[in-house]
């Protein structure tokens, strides 16, 4: 199968070309055909098998074929859940529509917002953008959605993992009725599914893999740890290893910070990238691992949601995930486009319940290994360790309840509010 054979303009192969593609992959292959013909498309794919070209390439068809408008309304909408997603999306729309009479625009919090405001006033045809900001920009009035005829729901399930549901629903109010939907997620949760069909009109589903399964070139191994071990060993296996380009997930943004600062003391060069570094770092962070000027780069799932790293040899779990659907999405960054990748898990006591879930969720028991020196103590607690809480913050908790008691729901409300929108983009 050609990409001539789907049914696109010559403009578009034109750019295809340029860009060095010759066969659309599975996603690709699936989803342009329902989405040329105008249907709304439900779509399960991770990240690394080509999905934004997969609603991009029939967007930007579509968007060519109609008449040429002479204030250029936003007529497509592809909305994102991060920052760094959504500047890779606008960069594919460029890229493709390089021969195209097509303008696009990209919109995201943590920069100042008028070099977007004055893009947009000069007439877009497509507009790449994360909630927060632009929920922003319509209620000052400096944007209009109105003419919406094709709207991208991209990475769905992140969107819901971290609260965008009624920013979402807000934002489905604001555009037309009638229009095509295509909604891309890389799991088919039961939530996903009921976001779909409030958005959706009689969907064509299409899933380039099997759902929920990791990819198949990818060598996973668990390293089991004592918990205050895991830097020394995380640092043991990179310095040994002389890793070069190595992409670790924490649970915490602080974590990521602290692991960070080990790694260079260690003689490691190593960067940080979570929701409360400004833009311009985490652009930096990002630019230095891609160029090769920094290593090992440490970050939380959220900021890594939708990072393009072509040919990531190594992912390490410094924490595993609590929710196991997040392992899959995390070792997908790796072993893309069939090269060969490797996975690593350091598993501390209490992270076993979740190895569990992540050895039942992609169906295989992955190879366990103890390095001499870092074993793992045999007296630590099995419990889990609750999502973004340590033990020692626990304790403190608990030896402080009878004093703090008639505070507690309302710190804790205001806490968890907080934490939630230091990861809003």
């Amino acid at each position: 199968m050609s990409f001539k054979s789907l049914g696109l303009s010559e403009p578009l192969l034109k750019a295809i070309s340029k860009k060095g593609y010759e066969t659309p992959s599975p996603i690709q292959a699936k989803a342009i055909p329902p989405v040329l013909e105008g249907k709304d498309v439900l779509a399960s794919a991770q990240t690394g098998t080509g999905k934004t070209a997969g609603f991009t390439l029939p967007m930007l068809h579509h968007l060519s074929k109609g008449p040429e408008q002479r204030h250029r309304p936003v007529r497509a909408l592809i909305l994102t859940p991060t920052r760094e997603l959504a500047a890779q999306v606008h960069a594919n729309v460029k890229e493709y529509s390089e021969f195209l009479n097509i303008r696009s625009a990209v919109i995201f919090g943590g920069v100042n917002q008028k070099p977007q405001v004055a893009k947009i006033r000069q007439g877009i045809d497509v507009l790449v953008a994360t909630p927060g900001r632009l929920i922003d920009l319509e209620n000052q009035g400096l944007l209009s959605l109105k003419r919406v005829e094709i709207f991208v729901l991209d990475e769905a399930d992140r969107m819901l993992d971290m609260g965008f549901l009624r920013d979402i629903e807000r934002i489905m109010k604001l555009i037309p009725n009638k229009r095509q939907n295509l909604m891309f997620s890389a799991t088919f949760s039961k939530d996903i599914k009921k976001l779909a069909y409030s958005i959706l009109n009689n969907p064509v589903q299409v899933e380039a893999t099997p759902e929920n399964t990791a990819v198949e070139v990818i060598e996973q191994k668990v390293y089991r740890v004592a918990k205050g071990k895991k830097t020394g060993l995380i640092i043991k296996l990179i310095s040994d290893g002389n890793w070069k380009q190595v992409l670790v997930f924490t649970r915490t943004k602080h974590g990521a910070n602290k692991l960070c600062k080990k790694m260079i003391s260690a003689g490691i060069t190593a960067a940080a990238i979570h929701g409360n570094k400004s833009q311009g770092a985490r652009t930096k962070a990002l630019a230095g691992f891609k160029n090769g000027s920094v290593r090992v780069l440490v970050a939380t799932d959220i900021a890594a949601r939708g990072l393009d790293i072509p040919l990531l040899p190594h992912v390490i779990n410094f924490e595993l995930p609590n929710i196991s659907e997040d392992y899959v999405h995390r070792i997908g960054r790796t072993g893309r486009a069939g090269a060969e990748g490797q996975a690593i898990s350091l598993v501390s006591a209490d992270e076993t319940t979740y190895l569990h879930g992540i050895e039942k969720l992609i169906g295989e028991s992955i190879e366990v290994e103890i390095v001499e020196g870092f074993e793992p103590d045999p007296n630590a607690s099995t419990e889990p360790i609750k999502p973004g809480q340590n033990r020692n913050r626990n304790q403190r908790s608990s030896r402080n309840s009878n004093t703090r008691n008639s505070k507690k729901p309302k710190n804790s409300n205001r806490n968890r509010n907080r934490r939630r929108n230091d990861n809003r983009d």
